[in-house]
Parts: C-alpha cells; structure tokens; sequence
C-alpha cells in the first residue's frame, strides 16, 4: 500500500499539471475560434484585390464585380440574426461547425468556378456560413472562459483579430493572386476551416441549448427580400436602366417587403428584430452610425481597389501594400480609443473619428493617376484611423446603453446593420463610377458621395447621442 502511495504524485504536484492543461485547452480553443472569425473577416476585404484578375478570367464587367463582393455581405447581413436564434435553439458549437463546414465546402467550389455566375452563387453561400461562425464565436468563448478575468482577456485578443484580418486581407490577397492566381484567396480557406472544425470537435463543450427559443422565417424571408431586391435595383439599374419593367418591380418589391417585414416585427412574439429595441434614441443612432461608417469603410475598399490596379497599373500585391495606411491604424487604435472612451466617454472619439474619415475622402476626392502616393497615404492614414475611433466608441455605446435582455439582440443587430452598410456602399458607389464617362470622374464623384455620407454619421451621433461617459 505504502508503494502504490509512494507511485502517485502529491496533489501539490497534481493540481498545476491540470491546470496547465486546462489553460492550454482554453487557449487552443480560442485560437480556433479566432481562426474561423478571421477568416469570415479576411474573405471579406481579400476579395477586393482580385477583382480585376476575376473580371479577366470570368467577365462581368463593373455590374458583375459588385455581385461579387455584394452576394457575400448581403447574406451575411440578412441571416446574422436568425443564425443567433439557431444557436440559442441547437447549440452554438453545432452551428459553428456547420458553418465551417459550408465555408470550406463554398470555398472550395468557388476556386474552380467555370463562370461569373457559379462564383456569385458560392460567395453567397460562403455568406451563409459566415453568419452562422460569426454569431457564435463570442457566445462559445463566453461559455468556455467562466471566470471574468479570463473571459476579459479571451474577448481582447479575440477583438485584437479583427484589426488584424482587415489590415492582412488586401496583402495576403496580393500575394495570392500574383503568386497563385486568384483561385487561391479561396482556397487557402480550405485547410483552415478543417483545422478549426476539428480543434472544435474534440475541445469545445456545447452550450446549452434554448428549446424554447423560436425562429422568425416570415421576417427572415422579407429581410432577405427587402435587402436582395434594393441591392438588384441599385446594381442592375447600371445596365437595365431605370425604367426597366425589371428594376421597377424588384424596387416595389423592396418597398413591400419592407412594410411587411415591419408589421411582422411589430406583431410576433419572438421577432428577429424586436423593434421596441429602437425606441432609445441612442441605440437607433448607434445603429446608423455603425451602417454609415461601414458604408465609407467597404465603399474606399471597392474604388481603391479599382483605382490602384485599373488606374494605376498596381499589381494586386502592391495594390494591397497600398492600402496598408488605411488597413495599419485599425490594428493598434482600438486600444488607444479604449482609453479615450474610458476617460471622455464614447462620443468624442466617434466625432473625432467621423470628422477624420470624412476629411481623409475629401482628400482622396482630388486624387488621380498623377497624384503623388504620399498624398494618397495620407488620406487612407485619415480614414484608417478614424475608422478605429468610431468601431470600438459604437461597439461600447450600444452594449452599455442596452439592456443585459436587450445586449445579444443589440449586438447582432449593429453587426447585421454594418454589414447592410457595407452592402450598400458596394452598391451605390458603383452605380456612381458606372454612370461617369471616365473611372477617374466617377472616383471622385463615389469619394465625394462617400464624405457626405459621414457628415451624415457625424450629424447623428451630434445630435442623438448625449453620453458623457459610457
């Protein structure tokens, strides 16, 4: 007995070994988690380099290019919500790895895409499984990461990812298609989300699941309808013309879907988007902001893009170093905007951050084919970090002035109204370049369009948003 005793380690020994292996759990688990979000983000800003590589392969034009990046967000914004509502139903592990599972699976057909069509069509499924990874990481990191300390840390290095993602896309996109061609900023996400689906398998528990909660396909069905048909108005409306039977029908259709997606809201139990959650001031403008800046950010994506490899002869991997004043500050600012919200409150830096933003498009607004870089730096510096005083000042003012009933649907809610600006800022800064005579009047007619858009963001949050201190 004495032997079989002597053979056991001492508990003072057992307990750190477990812990340890508990801490190496959780940090794998949250590098998986990180993984799959940052490849949602990155898919979502690489794209933009390969853009004139597609439209060579493939054709399309500038109308098929905007289906490209548009089918993605687009469904993306239309299903954020509702794929919540799954997880709280199944279990938030299940649905993320399904998600993962139809990203890899889109990913991989989108590399061998035969045609224009065929590509839209998988980046719009590759927009369903981002809604369904981007809705339940923060609630699987939540549920793994129990103690505060822990879960604070988790959730910022899991925020550290985005920066990250947004300043790595336009680069590692360039790198791609020079090296590789543009078939393979789709199929580098293959590996990736195999490693992340089994990480997520053996390690990550499944949350518990709400039986109770209920799905709203009725105003899922109309949200989709509402944002597809205005996005077709707003892309088609370049070829088909304004008074096409066509665009005529699918602009009525946005209207009534619209309405009926508003009475259905107001009228179920368990509505996608409890409309009640905009009867405070503050969250209605938190809202409008979070879709005007995403408008600026996904629109200076879209144009530079096409200005620095059509305009300037850029490959898509020096175009993609290009952007890197822009892509840099939103890396490392959060952390300083932080600080400025914990000591002044959240709407000095969203001021601070619209007026950047505005003046750095303003500046592009002058810029051509002769226009020093510099210049051009400077102006992607502005709205680089402009953008990261607004995002985190937004993020703080939504989910403290929200009730803790009303926190999930309001975070859901401000990402699904970014993605619908984005979306939109796609859509209408095409129709602008398409219906100027030459691209170089179009930029800067879209820059123009884009700088009053965020007077617009910096009006709301003047005149709506009264926090001294969030």
């Amino acid at each position: 007995m004495a032997k079989t005793s002597s053979m056991l380690l001492p508990d003072s020994q057992v307990a750190p070994r477990a812990e340890r292996s508990g801490r190496w759990r959780k940090s794998i688990i949250l590098a998986a988690i990180s993984l799959g979000y940052f490849m949602v983000l990155m898919d979502g800003t690489i794209v933009n380099v390969s853009l004139p590589a597609i439209s060579h392969d493939l054709g399309g034009g500038l109308v098929g290019l905007q289906w490209v990046v548009n089918a993605y967000t687009l469904v993306f914004a239309s299903l954020l919500l509702s794929a919540g509502a799954l997880a709280d139903q199944f279990g938030a592990k299940r649905i993320f790895i399904s998600g993962l599972v139809l990203f890899m699976l889109a990913s991989g057909i989108s590399s061998f895409s035969p045609s224009l069509e065929v590509l839209i069509i998988m980046r719009a499924l590759l927009g369903v499984g981002a809604a369904a990874i981007t809705s339940t990481t923060l609630v699987i990191i939540t549920h793994e990461f129990s103690d505060p300390a822990e879960r604070a840390r988790a959730v910022g290095l899991y925020a550290a990812i985005t920066g990250i993602a947004f300043a790595s896309g336009p680069v590692f996109g360039g790198i791609l298609v020079d090296t590789l061609g543009w078939h393979s900023i789709f199929l580098v996400n293959v590996p990736v989300a195999l490693i992340c689906i089994a990480l997520t398998m053996f390690l990550v528990r499944e949350t518990r699941r709400n039986e109770q909660k209920r799905l709203d396909p009725a105003g899922q069905f109309f949200a989709i309808l509402m944002i597809a048909t205005l996005t077709y108005v707003l892309i088609e409306s370049q070829n088909l013309g304004w008074s096409s039977p066509l665009i005529l029908i699918a602009l009525g259709l946005a209207i009534v879907s619209t309405v009926a997606f508003l009475i259905i809201e107001s009228r179920i139990d368990s509505p996608m988007l409890p409309l009640k959650l905009f009867a405070n001031p503050i969250i209605s403008a938190g809202m409008a902001a979070g879709l005007l800046i995403n408008f600026g950010m996904a629109g200076i994506l879209f144009v530079m893009s096409l200005f620095f490899q059509q305009g300037l002869g850029y490959s898509a991997l020096i175009a993609g170093l290009a952007f890197l004043p822009l892509t840099l500050p939103i890396t490392f600012n959060p952390i300083l905007t932080s600080r400025l919200v914990n000591r002044f409150g959240a709407r000095l830096p969203m001021i601070t951050g619209f007026v950047l933003v505005m003046g750095g498009m303003l500046l592009q607004s002058v810029t051509d084919t002769n226009t020093s870089y510099i210049v051009i730096a400077i102006a992607l510096i502005l709205i680089g970090f402009g953008i990261s005083q607004v995002l985190p000042s937004l993020i703080t003012t939504i989910m403290t002035t929200a009730s803790k009933e009303q926190a999930g649907i309001a975070s859901g809610a401000l990402n699904a109204s970014r993605q619908l600006g984005a979306v939109l800022g796609v859509a209408i800064l095409g129709l602008i370049l398409n219906a100027n005579s030459s691209f170089i009047s179009g930029l800067h007619q879209s820059l123009l369009f884009t700088a009053g858009v965020q007077l617009l963001g910096l009006l709301v949050i003047l005149f709506f948003v009264r926090m001294k201190r969030s």
